[in-house]
């Protein structure tokens, strides 16, 4: 495993501490040196449904585990080992790849969510990593109301070496997509990165925004977007799951970031949106650096979530 590598496992294992604490301590105080008969079954149930793993996949991480004979000579690694192949056969269906530098040029990704859900910096980071690969992008401000959002992006460009388009606030979103488009594709961009308004206050004023623009990327190019990110706050707790729910009816979403798992007691809503969504968990964030943001891996994740760190033995 190289340094870089085992660098993000253990900060993974570390910005996931607030849900492995509270999780695992509960289970293997309830589980170590005890027979698992049914009582202690139903009570593993209940304490997977507190750490917001949801009903369905608590109930399956519990029939899992009937079936493995644990008895009272099981050691608290055992039971996390036991724990994380639980939740991994849970996610691992659930886990997709996040790669524009491998389609078409310009590549287009258009990112959503709710203001405050961690956007514009998980497009910063984005921007900041391809650069660093060499990659030529362009990124464009499409959340024209909120003067904050563009100068917090127009940061992330400069910092970046990304090229930047912006229009005055209260400019019509779509317009500036379709002319970064034109412009990305005149000017040889590998990539288009595409921030949105999240006003869930006009929930429809902002469903047919989002999909006017997508309309007028598809004017340039049918296939475009290429990518459209949904990022998620993970420190809403099961509030992202209602949020998954609202944009993946109105939005063809094609992936999905969660981010602030580190600021979270509940890591575990992971499981349940994952598995409520029709598009995969692309990327996970657990920090504020750039390289705090990385693809979404469901086996490192499920061992840092119950405390373990690095890859699975054996």
């Amino acid at each position: 495993m190289t340094e870089r590598r085992q660098g993000w496992f253990s900060r993974l294992t570390e910005g996931l501490s607030k849900s492995s604490r509270q999780m695992t301590q509960q289970i293997t105080q309830a589980l170590v040196a005890r027979p698992l008969d049914q009582a202690r079954l139903d009570e593993l149930e209940e304490m997977l449904i507190e750490a917001d793993l949801g009903p369905h996949a608590a109930a399956r991480i519990a029939e899992a585990f009937s079936a493995q004979r644990f008895g009272k000579s099981s050691t608290e690694d055992e039971i996390k080992e036991a724990l994380a192949e639980a939740v991994a056969a849970e996610l691992v269906p659930r886990q997709g790849v996040f790669d524009p530098l491998s389609g078409p040029r310009p590549y287009v990704v258009l990112f959503i969510g709710v203001n405050g859900s961690g956007k514009t910096t998980t497009l910063g980071k984005i921007a900041a990593d391809l650069c660093g690969r060499g990659a030529k992008v362009l990124i464009a401000a499409g959340d024209t109301f909120r003067a904050a959002a563009v100068e917090q992006l127009k940061v992330w460009a400069d910092r970046a070496g990304a090229d930047f388009m912006s229009r005055p606030s209260g400019a019509d979103a779509a317009g500036l997509a379709y002319d970064a488009l034109e412009t990305a594709r005149a000017e040889a961009y590998d990539v288009l990165l595409i921030d949105t308004a999240g006003r869930l206050q006009n929930k429809q004023g902002l469903m047919d925004e989002l999909t006017k623009m997508i309309r007028v990327l598809h004017k340039i190019d049918p296939d475009a977007p290429h990518e459209v990110l949904l990022v998620l706050d993970a420190t809403v707790g099961r509030n992202a799951l209602a949020q998954e729910n609202i944009f993946g009816n109105a939005i063809g979403v094609t992936g999905i970031v969660m981010t602030k798992l580190d600021g979270t007691a509940r890591g575990g809503v992971l499981v349940p949106v994952a598995q409520a969504s029709d598009s995969p968990i692309k990327l996970i964030g657990v920090g504020e650096g750039v390289e705090d943001l990385q693809p979404f891996d469901a086996r490192a994740f499920s061992r840092s979530l119950v405390g373990l760190e690095g890859p699975f033995h054996g």
